[in-house]
């Protein structure tokens, strides 16, 4: 594979489009980025402007609590995740045991089930009426640790986020980690040696990057933290907004949560700063360590966790789900089909912003469109109960100051509007990696040979650019709508009243201990997670 690429040129659209000149281009690139910024100027408006008598009970009664459970949920889960992700990598990249082909993609379905899942399976498993408990007090073990705990979220968490982990660790392994691994063994080092001394330290960068992506996906986190009545920031914002009834306590606690997510932000752009990509020689095959007679320990490992993490609450929920097939009805389609519709629709806005600004970036290339599209990507990092109490209090704001002045009643606040705009400041990230990439592949030569032709104007970006961009659209759109299926508290906080989708029956059936009635959703919401899973199996089976 070459490492020479063409450079990137600006796109030249249609001369048929306004010429609005370089401004509006770069004003349309503000535009968009608009939606993620309000939620961030209203969180932390809304938290200076807060009643001292509500900050004075906040800050000596819910905020250090709710700060303590946060630090110590994040960073056990990020070490955790990045201990367990990192062996798991090294072990599929570096050395040869049986089973390790299967294992190298099965070890990815984790993904494919949210945290909440998991935690209604294990909870129904390991909980002090669950079977486990149950038959090991039968033994004579009385003392079985309470499960709902923070040691259970926390081995919750690890358990479904540790593929972020192993999925970029097993990638560096496999492309540099595997050839400094073989000069350092050449060197005379050992096995064990070498791994720390070369293998490991190239493959650093990437392992903080996926560590720093753990960390931010269990700040967000709020289903299973909700569980497991573990109280965090993003639960304290639900109870706050819903318990309390106090829009500025929920305002109050996501400007503190807001502070956590930007350290995190700034943390995760200096990491990068100064890493550099380069492909040294040629890709060919990579020989592997033998592991002797600890080769059948590697895959007992692999299979303990695979079990553990995706079997086993698989299989709970099979089991919970199988007696209650024949209660399905006409309402349980409807909230399925609720849940397919939000996310086809928000799926349809945020490539299409995607889109726009990949455009707009090579309309008017520049800092101030590069600047627009880093905030306008900046949703992901932000939790999604910060994103809805910051976007529903300037939304709400705004529809009553308009309808004062216009003389209206019973104007509608929020609903479906507000809930897709949410989806799509939280997401677009996700859809704008894949559109961008595909925008990348696309050579400048093949452009000009096409110009050179003739073909120009709306013909060319029917003919020759939406070809080229279809793969990278579907991949997006494809993340975005298992994205949106899978996502709770936008959902939950945002969502018209009586709108019930499959996460929010989740939270519903769990939040009652009703974990045989959350099967049903639960499963649903897999079997569509691993789409993306087996679309990266896919794009990854011809990694060594």
């Amino acid at each position: 594979m070459s490492a020479t690429a063409e450079p990137v040129v600006s796109l030249k659209l249609p001369t048929r489009w306004p010429q609005a000149g370089r401004v509006g281009w770069i004003g349309l690139a503000w535009l968009l980025c608009l939606p993620t910024l309000i939620p961030l100027m209203a969180t932390l408006f809304g938290a200076l402007q807060a009643e001292p008598d509500v900050l004075e009970h906040l800050t000596s009664v819910v905020l250090p609590r709710v700060a303590v459970n946060s630090f110590w949920l994040v960073l056990g889960v990020a070490a955790g995740s990045a201990l367990l992700g990192t062996a798991l990598a090294a072990l599929v990249a570096l050395t040869e045991f049986p089973g390790r082909r299967w294992f190298a993609w099965l070890l990815m379905l984790p993904l494919a089930m949210p945290a909440y899942v998991a935690a209604v399976a294990l909870i129904g498993l390991f909980d002090y009426a669950g079977p486990i408990a149950t038959v090991l007090r039968g033994w004579g073990l009385e003392t079985w640790p309470e499960f709902r705990s923070r040691w259970g979220v926390t081995l919750t968490l690890i358990l479904t986020l540790y593929p972020y982990v192993y999925l970029i660790a097993r990638g560096a392994f496999a492309s540099q980690g595997a050839r400094a691994l073989e000069a350092a063994r050449a060197l005379g080092m050992g096995p064990l040696r070498a791994f720390l001394r070369a293998a490991l330290p190239m493959a650093r960068p990437f392992i903080a990057a996926g560590t720093l992506l753990v960390a931010m996906e269990t700040l967000a986190d709020f289903g299973t933290v909700a569980a497991f009545n573990y109280d965090t920031f993003t639960s304290a914002i639900y109870k706050a907004w819903f318990a309390m009834f106090s829009i500025e306590a929920a305002l109050a606690v996501a400007g503190f949560m807001l502070l956590g997510v930007l350290a995190l932000i700034a943390l995760e752009t200096w990491s990068r700063r100064a890493q550099r990509f380069h492909q040294v020689g040629h890709r060919g095959p990579v020989s592997r360590a033998g592991l002797g007679r600890w080769r059948w320990a590697a895959s007992a490992f692999c299979a303990g966790v695979l079990g553990l993490a995706f079997v086993v609450p698989m299989a709970r929920l099979a089991w919970l789900a199988w007696p209650r097939l024949d209660t399905l009805g006409s309402r349980d389609l409807g909230i399925a089909g609720n849940s397919v519709l939000l996310a086809l629709l928000a799926a349809a806005l945020t490539v299409g912003v995607a889109m726009a600004l990949s455009l707009l970036c090579r309309k008017a290339p520049g800092t101030a469109t590069r600047s627009a599209t880093r905030i306008a990507t900046l949703g992901y990092g932000l939790p999604g109960a910060l994103l809805a109490v910051g976007l529903y209090v300037p939304v709400t704001l705004m529809l009553n100051r308009l309808a004062d002045w216009a003389g209206w009643q019973g104007v509608a606040q929020g609903g479906l509007g507000l809930l897709l705009v949410a989806y799509a400041v939280r997401f677009t990230a996700v859809a704008h990696a894949p559109v961008e990439s595909a925008w990348l592949r696309i050579r400048p030569s093949l452009l000009e040979s096409a110009r050179g032709m003739g073909v120009s104007g709306w013909r060319l970006l029917r003919g020759v650019h939406l070809p080229l961009l279809r793969s990278g659209l579907l991949t997006a759109a494809l993340l975005v709508v298992v994205d949106v299926m899978k996502e709770m508290p936008i959902t939950l906080m945002t969502r018209p009243f009586g709108w019930d989708t499959l996460a929010t029956r989740v939270f519903e059936f769990s939040n009652e201990g009703q974990w045989a009635e959350a099967a049903l959703p639960s499963i649903a919401i897999v079997v569509v997670g691993l789409l993306p899973v087996l679309w990266l199996e896919r794009r990854m089976q011809d990694a060594p």
